[in-house]
């Protein structure tokens, strides 16, 4: 699973290593969250409209949750029972850095919510992109979403939030996003394959 601070290249990453999988003969499945179902689409327009920027944060939380107990039962629960390798981007380290963390929800309180309402909460890798501000701000070239536009102090928190919580956690890494795509690439590939023999 990969993840990061907006701007960290996790999009462009899940396919590079879709493509990477897929040539090494694994059967494979990539989804986003929120989103990959129709229930989980309609939320995720709800979330990142700016219109709705009364929102408050536990809502949030709850919005993404609901997303992705859907997302587990359409899609994710029945890849894994067929044995696929399934990439994501995003999964609960998002709620967890953004809301939990940057949002002063909670970052254990969110978790909390995750293992009551989820077969299974953690991934098996999760990788953070991890990427400053300056830059995750070039790269962010489009008309910014209601979760982007939060300002720089919020996206600094966000980072931190990353961070925090992989510290000492076991299954998860962080990444140097900053560098070009080719070797952030070779970087997660490398990952990839250590857990993969493991």
């Amino acid at each position: 699973m990969l993840d990061g601070p907006d701007g960290c290249g996790k999009s462009s990453q899940a396919r590079l290593l879709m493509d990477w999988l897929h040539r090494q003969g694994v059967a494979t499945a990539g989804f986003r969250d929120p989103g990959a179902t129709v229930i989980g689409e309609k939320i995720r327009e709800i979330l990142l409209s700016p219109a709705h920027e009364t929102m408050t944060t536990p809502t949030e939380v709850l919005l993404y949750m609901a997303a992705r107990v859907q997302l587990w039962a359409e899609h994710l629960k029945p890849s894994l029972e067929e044995g696929k390798c399934v990439v994501m981007d995003r999964w609960l380290s998002s709620t967890c850095a953004y809301q939990g963390y940057a949002g002063r929800f909670g970052m254990d309180k969110v978790i909390e919510i995750a293992q009551d309402a989820l077969e299974r909460v953690w991934p098996d890798l999760t990788i953070i992109l991890d990427v400053d501000l300056q830059t995750a701000a070039q790269r962010l070239k489009r008309e910014l979403d209601r979760m982007e536009r939060k300002g720089d102090d919020y996206h600094r928190r966000v980072r931190e939030g990353f961070l925090k919580l992989a510290q000492d956690r076991p299954g998860f890494a962080v990444v140097d996003a900053r560098g070009s795509v080719e070797a952030v690439h070779r970087e997660i590939v490398s990952l990839v394959q250590k857990d993969l023999a493991g």
